[in-house]
């Protein structure tokens, strides 16, 4: 059993920079309370959030950015297990948002831009969006294309908005995807999500084609919620 860890709710640590970096620390501690060696596995993740009074997201930033570090080993479907590289590698902040904190972002964003882009695509940006789908469709197995061709598609619908603005700052929210984000994905991108994210474009693509913002605003939403879930909660 774990010893009790007594710790600030998520909700006090959400003004902190880079959150992931203090649960981090805390599992850390946790580690070393618990005697846990080089090989061993740690609690389940639902169980150390709970412990540790944080999300299942926060939670699974921080596991990850330990991973990065050589402190843990994140197995699929088996766990996460205390490295047995020592020392651990230096310290790891990517400096800006983390992958959740980016996808909140997006759901904001990116759910009024395709709204917009449903009122006010031109007939010739509609087709932009159509071969962006159509291509993820046809390199659906090309798994090195893949993260190019969802970009592509993004943002032929922030520029079907007609504001380089709103481009811009789709294209923004994009380049945040640092290291932490590719490999969460590395981990929890399944094959299913990518079906299901195949659907979701399509259903994107569909509502902007049908010009009903609160169809393709709510089609965009669902998606990146959906993705938020399958990520947190893998």
């Amino acid at each position: 059993m774990l010893k009790n860890v007594t710790l600030a709710p998520d909700s006090s640590l959400a003004h902190e920079p880079r959150l992931y970096r203090i649960v981090a620390g805390r599992i850390e501690e946790l580690i070393r309370a618990e005697g846990i060696g080089a090989g061993e596995r740690l609690p389940p993740e639902r169980e150390m959030a709970a412990r540790l009074a944080v999300s299942r997201a926060s939670l699974r930033e921080a596991l990850i950015a330990l991973e990065l570090r050589g402190v843990v080993d994140v197995r699929g479907g088996s766990g996460v297990y205390v490295s047995r590289l020592q020392p651990p590698r230096a310290e790891f902040d990517e400096g800006g948002p983390g992958p959740f904190e980016v996808l909140a972002a997006r759901r904001l964003v990116e759910a009024e831009v395709c709204a917009s882009a449903a009122r006010m695509a031109s007939d010739s940006a509609i087709e932009a969006i159509r071969r962006a789908v159509i291509d993820m469709e046809r390199q659906h197995d090309n798994y090195s294309s893949n993260e190019q061709l969802d970009r592509n598609f993004h943002l032929a619908i922030a520029r079907a908005t007609g504001n380089s603005a709103m481009a811009g700052a789709v294209d923004h929210l994009w380049k945040q995807r640092g290291r932490l984000w590719h490999k969460l994905k590395e981990h929890f991108q399944t094959e299913e999500l990518r079906q299901a994210t195949l659907l979701d474009h399509r259903r994107i693509l569909d509502a902007i084609v049908a010009r009903d913002p609160a169809g393709a605003h709510a089609a965009m939403r669902a998606h990146l919620e959906r993705v938020t879930r399958t990520f947190s909660r893998g």
